[in-house]
């Protein structure tokens, strides 16, 4: 199976009208490329806004399963015209309840099929959806509603409606609540009959592209969140783009019709323009409120999803969690020897799709089939045994991984944006993906290289501003570039490659210049780390904090029959577990020079985490809230 999707890839790729889609232009500045930038493949929206497609896809192809529910009785169908139906019925009874053309609504849930039905209607109504992480504090949710003056407010849960509560009684306001698992949508539907179609069309002819279509709050490492005013015309131009981008290479390669299960964070920039992809593409999308891979993947193996989009930490736990398995049934060596085969098997497959040097051997493609029946083909199925792409974001994935995965028959893109860019600004084109980088210019936009490294970024899909913050809107602008605080670099293709984030450089005292993302990248990437964080700044040398993945421990003590409960202070000085920590250590080391390495980690118990505030809700790590709580640790590692 594997086999025939490397042969259908490379028909695809001699396809010019698939490879023809991004045409890269470079400027070089003394000899080196500063500037890359590619042409649109989707005129900018014209007229109209987002809260048009439910009704154009009803209209057009009004039985095509453009959504699938997950209810008691498994994944049931949604149709165009269902779909439709419901957005107009919610729409219509957020009229009723007062929203006015531009007020704004307070969304609170995690990734189902409800945030869709609502997001729509927000905009259908003439609103502006405010999306809220679950997980956020009240504090941070006073913030939120207080900046964002939204009037309306939906929860998923009584927990979320709690802490609601709690924000509002704060600010002295009372603010008209539905809640999602207590009927709100249904309560909504209700109050729509007092409305007729006649009002919710004039909403609708209202909105034209400039219209402001949702305040996203960056998570923020540091500091009170900013609200991204995004536009209709900016989340457009990234979805269209998207679509036209990847959906034909999708389809000749796989000979699939697209479909994905999402269970990315709909409050994150990511998962929200994916959302509106697939209903813009008419792509079947399913919608998953965890990412946690034990919860995610029997849903997965129900839904059988075509592609995924996802972030490094759940492929890199997909990884993991196959090498747990066979280290259960005593054949963890004979899983080494697949992975190392799958990687080259996959360097090989991408150097004969390229053009770049020969296919695999006759030898590997004998192990590969072998391998193939007994490992990955159950990596396949973890993902639902459909999946042929996935589209990786968010952070860096380690090169190995992704040659790994695609030697498993998944080809991994990678990509790169950011709050403010509407999700991607660069992205792998689908028949010319170079394995490290994060891609070229989505159509449409372009990106720079200072003289200091940082990335700028420019396009279609850029935000508007901050609300209500000229000062922060004025410092992240030069010009029509958005500063992006990253650094990177382009080769002569105009790939795009990101070496590390401006703040986070650390400068040793003997003043060499560290970037601590790659390192932790490929920490990340290597059981039974779970997160890490590197410091140094100022120091002799660079140093590590790690904590160990729980289910990585629990199945590490399990093979080894060690108890459950075993203390943790025992586990961090236990011979093997510090060996196995210390070979993650050095793999990472290998892409760095003497001096940039880590010579020196400390295990750290427990988790990095939202509720321990070491975490954003978008899984960033808050580097200063880390150093803080572990200072006295970091101090022990210096000390000879």
């Amino acid at each position: 199976m594997a086999r025939t999707f490397y042969r259908r890839l490379r028909a695809a790729r001699r396809r010019s009208d698939l490879t023809d889609l991004t045409r890269v232009h470079v400027l070089r500045e003394q000899g080196v490329v500063r500037e890359a930038w590619t042409e649109p493949l989707t005129a900018p929206l014209a007229r109209g806004s987002l809260a048009d497609i439910p009704f154009d896809n009803a209209r057009q192809v009004p039985k095509h399963i453009a959504l699938r529910q997950r209810t008691d009785q498994g994944w049931l169908p949604v149709t165009a015209f269902e779909f439709a139906q419901q957005v107009a019925a919610t729409a219509k009874g957020l009229i009723h309840a007062g929203l006015q053309p531009g007020g704004r609504v307070a969304l609170m849930a995690r990734t189902r099929y409800e945030w869709a039905v609502l997001d729509f209607a927000i905009w259908a109504a003439g609103g502006q959806t405010v999306p809220m992480y679950p997980t956020s504090s009240s504090v941070q949710l006073e913030w939120i509603l207080e900046d964002s003056g939204a009037s309306l407010v939906v929860v998923e849960d009584a927990a979320n409606l709690a802490i609601i509560k709690q924000a509002t009684m704060v600010l002295d306001r009372i603010l008209p609540t539905w809640v999602i698992e207590e009927g709100g949508l249904q309560q909504l539907a209700e109050l729509s009959l007092g409305v007729p179609d006649t009002v919710l069309s004039e909403r609708r002819a209202m909105l034209t592209p400039e219209t402001v279509a949702t305040l996203v709050y960056t998570s923020g490492t540091t500091g009170r969140p900013k609200g991204c005013v995004l536009t209709h015309a900016a989340l457009h131009s990234e979805a269209a783009n998207i679509v036209s981008l990847l959906v034909p290479a999708f389809k000749a390669a796989a000979h699939q019709d697209p479909s994905t299960l999402l269970f990315l964070p709909l409050a994150h920039v990511f998962g929200r323009v994916i959302e509106i992809a697939c209903l813009l593409g008419r792509m079947t999308l399913g919608l998953w409120p965890t990412i946690k891979p034990d919860e995610v993947r029997p849903e997965l193996e129900v839904f059988k999803p075509t592609f995924l989009v996802s972030v490094p930490y759940f492929f890199e736990r997909i990884h993991d969690i196959a090498r747990a398995t066979a280290e259960k049934m005593g054949r963890a060596s004979s899983f080494d020897r697949a992975d190392r085969i799958a990687v080259r098997y996959g360097e090989g497959q991408m150097r004969s799709l390229l053009g770049t040097g020969r296919g695999p051997g006759l030898g590997l493609r004998l192990a590969h089939r072998l391998y193939d029946l007994l490992v990955f083909r159950r990596v396949r199925a973890a993902m639902g045994g459909k999946v042929r792409y996935v589209i990786s974001g968010s952070s860096r994935l380690d090169s190995q991984l992704s040659m790994f995965f695609f030697g498993c028959g998944v080809l991994v893109y990678e990509g790169y944006g950011l709050t403010e860019t509407s999700a991607a600004a660069t992205v792998n084109p689908p028949m010319d993906p170079h394995a490290g980088t994060v891609g070229v210019p989505l159509p449409g936009c372009g990106v720079r290289i200072e003289e200091d490294g940082e990335i700028l970024l420019r396009g279609p899909m850029l935000f508007s501003g901050y609300w209500q913050n000229l000062a922060a809107t004025a410092g992240a602008m030069k010009g029509d570039w958005f500063t992006t605080g990253d650094l990177g670099s382009l080769d002569d293709y105009g790939y795009l490659t990101i070496t590390g984030r401006k703040k986070d450089i650390l400068i040793t005292s003997g003043g060499k210049n560290v970037s601590p993302s790659l390192l932790e990248d490929r920490l990340r990437s290597r059981p039974p780390v779970g997160q890490c964080v590197v410091v140094g700044d100022g120091r002799h040398y660079v140093v590590a904090l790690i904590t160990l993945e729980p289910e990585e421990m629990e199945h590490w003590l399990a093979v080894r029959r060690r108890p459950w409960d075993t203390p943790f202070e025992e586990l961090a000085r236990d011979p093997e577990l510090l060996r196995q920590v210390q070979a993650a250590v050095d793999y990472a080391n290998e892409a760095v020079s003497r001096a940039e390495s880590i010579r020196a980690f400390r295990l750290i118990q427990g988790e990095f985490s939202e509720e321990n505030g070491l975490l954003t809700p978008s899984l960033k790590v808050k580097r200063h809230a880390v150093a803080a709580a572990y200072a006295q640790e970091i101090e022990d590692l210096y000390v000879h």
